[in-house]
């Protein structure tokens, strides 16, 4: 059986026998969502996606009617509070409760919400005669739940983490063994237990029954520790495509946000809180709406009665509330309910996890690690996310930025990190705390692209699949895998797949008793016949610099061949033959850029024009002057650092995150750049005040002054190494459609370096840890990780694949090329402040490791 055909639609009806829609799911995507033509969405655990008629109907809505502020009386605003009063009905009626049971407050997320509990739980220290309050989480929780344990630790809680295994495992008649049986004169010390219904990080789902059993006092925590419970049920994650009761699970509070649910709105959730917990909640500050009256002059104030207005400061977000009812009545059309969305979203994602699982690289070894409780097997333990790490052939893993930037090539949008749930993050990649913090002081933190430290991976990918995924979703993001990252032929692990489809499956699915796959006798791993192209250049079979130490500089030096400045950023580049050195870098190199209408850089990833906008740096002019198809020159004078102080206007930009101060080069720069680009733009200077340091990294943290560029002051790429991606993608292309060659000029211009050598083997930069180019001294920062920048062809704007998926097949998936470089001035010689072609380039390897 070839893996080709495992990705069939018969094979994915087969093995998990989804549930279907009342309505034909392909003609909702042609009418509801016709702007992801194209794309492969698969983060819908980050964010699902909107209808479009919820939008239009929503518009003709507030268009048509006249809605006010509902704290005011007059028509309108009665038509609000109604209007409102309305949606919470049909909230509440959503998740099987009614307005006897729970209150819905409106929040502007999940987030907002749990701040809200940890704000208004009443807290209590311990004293003589009663325990303190505690404040209980699972380890397995967002972000957001964890950091209620600021404000309870402030107020004298103790908070007690809590692992999943031991709510269960360390369970026993609490009641009994803490002392006694609940009763008058019981220890009344309030307590909160908060655990997510389902995990954002793995989608395992926790029992529902916790919540009585944690309130009765059976399970751990409550079990050891007298006192009344509380329980926060974390919704967030699990409502986007699970339904939930609340009449079998009446949590005390349920934090969500509806844009999970729904798409639309954002900036809109809600805390639903049991009315009989709801006496428990205190709060210090009082807004408008809130109060049954209050005096200015002195310390009197008494809040309304209802639940809802006490904890609503201010006025709701109305119209987003009443975008919310038009939501609602979308989902129910197209869906016909959450009952119809689980198994068609489980369904997916099973079949998805299945073949990922069983998925292997030519030589048999698997090619990706799943992060998963349990067997996939049903819908009640497990929602529509799968979270794993991808392998190369060797069984190291490949880096989640790595997975990401590629994924971004192919249109696929997908998320990866921790999910801010560092203790699932923790348990799954087994990263010890000590790590944790070792990681954050070498300069690892959480949302950047860091993804390695010591071979060991900090994070994860997450892929998630909502109402409006279809099996065409999961053929795109597997083919994706097996082309980027699979050594060729693609293998099958049959043994494994037929012991995931002999698990029963519950509702998505039956029981799979039959046997559909003979055993193979290679131990239990298939070879898929290979038709669509033949194997490349191994994966792991590139040339790698020796590891031996060499501490000495070569006596054959190699070659400066190319210096090439980038005046303007992400514009063309200027090659010279010999130039000055700046302290910041190459004299004038990214000392400008092109920012959009609201001030924001302009790079080639959007706006690929910008290639051939060519700079050009004339020093005994004075000035700079830019040149495009079918433009006249512009000139632009280069002047001095006081003239700039005082001719230009002053403002703000960011580069790489850091803030830089910048100066504005006029209205004749920015009509001509508006006019070639076809939006408003401006051109803007770095301000001569302005100064940046060195990007800190894992492997170095310079100092150096940068310009405008995103991580340091050089970047350097060797020609071998060139000349060894330019094979990969002949090799590539000789058995596919796309015959067009890349000269290694062609992809020099790409990788957009400063400095190019020639070397004598491909990616013996990467061990260099000193360089002397002519008589100027430089330190190796660290290598370059690449993008889809490189894919842009620097004549035309044109994109193409190929130079990316080379680099990846070349690297083992590892997207870095080239080496950055920084440069010390002070006490330079003359003759070291400038770089000439020609010159020679000696290097010093350091580090035997690389």
């Amino acid at each position: 059986m070839e893996f080709r055909n495992l990705c069939s639609l018969e094979t994915f009806r087969d093995i998990c026998s989804p549930s279907g829609y009342s309505v034909n799911l392909e003609d909702v995507i042609k009418t509801e969502f016709t702007r992801i033509k194209g794309v492969t969405y698969l983060d819908h655990a980050g964010a699902t996606l909107y209808p479009e008629s919820a939008v239009r109907e929503f518009c003709l809505d507030i268009s048509k009617n006249v809605y006010g502020n509902p704290h005011s009386h007059n028509p309108s605003s009665r038509l609000t509070q109604d209007t409102v009063d309305h949606v919470r009905y049909r909230i509440l009626q959503h998740f099987n409760t009614t307005p006897e049971e729970y209150s819905v407050i409106f929040t502007s997320g999940s987030t907002a919400a749990l701040k809200l509990v940890s704000e208004a739980f009443p807290w209590s220290a311990p004293t003589a005669t009663e325990p303190g309050s505690l404040f209980c989480y699972l380890t397995d929780n967002h972000t957001s739940v964890v950091g209620i344990r600021g404000p309870a630790s402030a107020q004298g809680a103790l908070p007690i983490p809590v692992s999943p295994r031991e709510v269960e495992g360390r369970a026993r008649d609490g009641a009994e063994g803490a002392g006694g049986r609940d009763g008058p004169g019981a220890c009344q010390t309030p307590h909160l237990f908060c655990y997510p219904a389902q995990s954002n990080f793995s989608g395992r789902k926790y029992p529902l029954g916790h919540v009585r059993g944690i309130r009765a006092r059976r399970l751990y925590p409550a079990c050891d520790h007298r006192g009344r419970w509380f329980v926060l049920l974390d919704a967030a994650a699990h409502v986007g495509c699970s339904a939930l009761n609340l009449q079998s699970c009446a949590a005390d509070f349920v934090p969500l946000s509806f844009y999970k649910m729904f798409g639309f709105p954002t900036g809109l959730g809600a805390l639903l809180v049991r009315n009989q917990a709801a006496a428990c909640l205190e709060k210090s500050y009082f807004g408008g709406g809130t109060a049954a009256g209050y005096l200015a002059g002195e310390d009197y104030f008494v809040p309304t009665a209802n639940v809802c207005d006490r904890f609503e400061d201010g006025s709701v977000s109305f119209l987003d509330i009443i975008a919310l009812s038009h939501s609602f009545d979308a989902l129910q059309r197209i869906t016909g309910g959450m009952d119809q969305i689980q198994p068609h979203a489980f369904g997916l994602a099973r079949y998805t996890h299945m073949l990922l699982s069983c998925l292997c690289h030519g030589n048999g070894h698997p090619v990706a690690r799943m992060y998963t409780q349990g067997q996939f097997d049903s819908p009640d333990t497990q929602g529509a996310i799968l979270n794993f790490n991808l392998l190369d052939g060797c069984g190291h893993i490949i880096g989640y930025s790595q997975v990401d930037k590629l994924a971004s090539l192919y249109n696929i949008h997908l998320r990866t990190g921790c999910f801010c749930n560092t203790g699932a993050c923790q348990h799954f990649l087994d990263i010890t705390d000590q790590e944790v913090k070792n990681n954050l002081k070498a300069g690892h933190v959480c949302g950047d692209s860091i993804d390695l430290v010591d071979g060991k991976p900090t994070g994860s990918v997450r892929v998630s699949f909502g109402y409006m995924s279809t099996f065409d979703d999961c053929q795109t993001f597997l083919s994706f895998v097996v082309d980027c990252f699979v050594e060729k032929p693609p293998r099958v692990d049959r043994v494994r797949l037929e012991n995931l489809r002999q698990t029963k499956t519950g509702p998505c699915g039956n029981s799979h008793r039959k046997r559909l796959i003979k055993p193979p006798a290679n131990g239990g791993i298939e070879q898929e016949v290979e038709t669509r192209r033949p194997a490349g250049p191994s994966l792991v079979g590139c040339v790698r610099p020796s590891s031996g130490v060499d501490t000495t500089l070569p006596k054959n030096p190699y070659i400066l061949t190319h210096i090439y400045i980038y005046p303007v950023k992400s514009c063309a580049a200027f090659e010279v033959c010999d130039w000055p050195l700046g302290a910041s870098g190459l004299l004038f190199d990214r000392s400008w850029m092109v920012v959009n209408g609201h001030g924001v850089c302009l790079s080639q990833k959007r706006e690929p024009r910008l290639c051939q906008i060519l700079p050009r740096v004339h020093l005994s002019l004075g000035q700079l002057s830019l040149s495009a198809p079918g433009m006249d020159n512009l000139s632009v004078p280069l002047e001095s650092a006081a003239t700039l102080r005082t001719s230009q206007r002053v403002c703000q930009s960011k580069v790489c995150s850091d803030r830089v101060e910048t100066v504005d080069s006029g209205d004749e720069a920015a009509a001509w750049l508006s006019d070639f680009l076809g939006q408003p733009c401006r051109l803007i200077r770095q301000s001569p005040d302005s100064i940046r340091g060195g990007q800190k990294r894992l492997d170095t943290a310079s100092t150096a002054a940068l310009s405008l560029v995103n991580e340091a002051q050089y970047l350097l790429i060797n020609q071998a190494s060139v000349d060894l991606i330019q094979e990969q993608i002949r090799s590539r292309q000789e058995s596919s459609e796309d015959s067009q060659p890349l000269e290694r000029q062609d992809l020099i211009s790409r990788f957009r370096a400063n400095l190019v050598v020639a070397g004598v083997e491909p990616f013996e930069e990467d061990s260099w840890s000193q360089l002397i180019i002519g008589n100027a001294q430089f330190l190796v920062g660290g290598r370059c990780g690449r993008c889809q920048m490189i894919c842009v062809d620097q004549d035309t704007g044109a994109k193409s694949k190929a130079p990316l998926l080379a680099l990846s097949a070349c690297r083992s998936g590892k997207l870095t090329f080239g080496v950055y470089l920084s440069r010390e001035v002070q006490g330079d010689s003359p003759s070291a402040r400038a770089l000439s072609v020609g010159s020679a380039v000696l290097h010093r390897t350091l580090d035997p490791s690389l």
